[in-house]
């Protein structure tokens, strides 16, 4: 059977999908793997406490595509949107650097053996200092102390982190997220403090990729890739600080910028809200599929204050998920509030993995019997500080909520020999409206 609310939803979503949308470079359409001024690395997990041998990791690398110099600023966030640590990565003409997580988070080690020497700062005329650009280096004990325990505690001791409050899940590996920005020097800068978006730039030069690997054959013995997420500028171009006018409604860095004229200073595009993901489930093949999802946060991911706390970040509603099987028959879970929330800590956090088969977040399986077939999300959180008071480039209207941001990539995995990672398929871009929800509440 199918549910006519769910379906006419959808088709509202595809309908709208290029709402507002030019044509080439001035698109919020995200390429599938083009150079970009920002990289987002959705979810990584890393099991720093077992050898090797046997630990998780996470991987990723990041190209420069041009022939002068580039700078990546790289930021590990908790899955609470909490900016731990930033380093960065001098990349010479055509330059390649890899980063091994584990390395970071059981070793203290940052790329180590890349260092390439820094070449003259009027290589490239929107650099403005390589001064400390040199090989990362390693961290401070103290630096990695804070580093184990926050990504897996939550909490950090404040020795090196300056910060005590729970700021992030509680799981035995280190999980979050990644961004990448290019930038004009190295620098120390998250995103939540003032004066980053002076130390940015806006050149499309970036594409990168990573492999999540599980080499424990108890548990695991496979390993994913996928390509980084490329968040363009739009314009792209110009030295750090210029503001230039773009004509993205809102950007990819929105909720840091709120107070900055403009306040798209950033020129990011945005992320989509509504995404369909083939899964499966059991079979003959023993296949499995978990959904890796990165999402907006509320907040900045501030360690304290009012508003601005990293833990307003852990419980994110979901506006509407519906399971179609193979047969087209869908269950539905819809609710104007949102459907929240796992029980427990995190919650539905900044980035987490979660089974397919998941009965608390997900919708059942029809009765059909079919072991596969496609989710349909709906991720916005409603949050209200998307809210503008005037139109956004005709897009929103004065008092009309913007939907929140959103990455969703499809883990399928099956006899602990075979695995592959892709990314699920946008029904809306960046520019979209937010979808209705569908009223409907009930299994077919």
């Amino acid at each position: 059977m199918r549910k006519l609310g769910v379906l006419v939803t959808v088709l509202l979503i595809a309908g709208s999908a290029f709402a507002g949308v030019t044509a080439n470079d001035d698109t919020c359409d995200i390429a599938s793997n083009a150079p970009a001024a920002t990289l987002l690395l959705p979810y990584f997990e890393v099991d720093f406490k077992s050898p090797p041998a046997t630990a998780r990791t996470t991987l990723f690398t990041i190209v420069n595509t041009s022939a002068l110099p580039q700078i990546a600023h790289v930021v590990v966030w908790t899955d609470w949107s909490f900016p731990a640590v930033g380093f960065n990565l001098f990349l010479t003409g055509y330059g390649v650097a890899g980063i091994n997580l584990y390395d970071v988070f059981a070793r203290g080690f940052i790329a180590p053996g890349s260092g390439s020497q820094p070449m003259p700062t009027d290589a490239n005329p929107n650099i403005t200092s390589v001064d400390h650009c040199g090989n990362p280096g390693s961290l401070s004990a103290a630096l990695l102390t804070d580093l184990q325990s926050i990504f897996t505690t939550g909490r950090g001791t404040g020795a090196a982190v300056p910060c005590t409050a729970q700021v992030g899940g509680v799981h035995s590996n280190a999980v979050g997220y990644v961004t990448i920005d290019v930038a004009p020097a190295c620098h120390n800068s998250l995103p939540n403090e003032p004066g980053y978006f002076s130390l940015i730039l806006f050149d499309n030069v970036l594409i990168g990729d990573y492999q999540d690997v599980n080499p424990n054959q108890v548990i695991g013995n496979f390993a994913g890739g996928n390509p980084l997420v490329p968040i363009r500028a739009i314009p792209e171009g110009g030295p750090s600080g210029s503001i230039a006018g773009t004509n993205l409604p809102y950007t990819f860095y929105d909720r840091y910028t709120a107070g900055i004229m403009p306040r798209t200073i950033d020129r990011r595009q945005p992320l989509p809200a509504t995404w369909a993901a083939r899964f499966i489930s059991g079979g003959t093949g023993a296949f499995n599929t978990n959904f890796k999802i990165w999402r907006e946060g509320f907040t900045i991911g501030a360690c304290a204050g009012a508003g601005i706390r990293a833990s307003s970040n852990s419980n994110l509603a979901i506006a509407a998920v519906a399971r179609f099987d193979e047969h087209e028959n869908a269950t539905i879970l819809s609710y104007p509030g949102g459907v929240c929330c796992i029980p427990g800590p995190p919650g539905t956090p900044g980035a987490f993995s979660i089974s397919a088969a998941n009965p608390t977040i997900f919708p059942p399986f029809s009765t059909s019997g079919d072991v596969g077939g496609w989710m349909y999300f709906n991720l916005n959180n409603n949050n209200t500080a998307g809210t503008y008071s005037v139109a956004r480039a005709g897009f929103f209207p004065p008092g009309v909520t913007r939907p929140s941001q959103n990455w969703v990539i499809v883990s399928m995995f099956a006899e602990g020999r075979y695995s592959a990672d892709f990314n699920a398929a946008w029904l809306g871009n960046g520019c979209s409206r937010a979808a209705p929800y569908s009223g409907t509440n009930e299994n077919p």
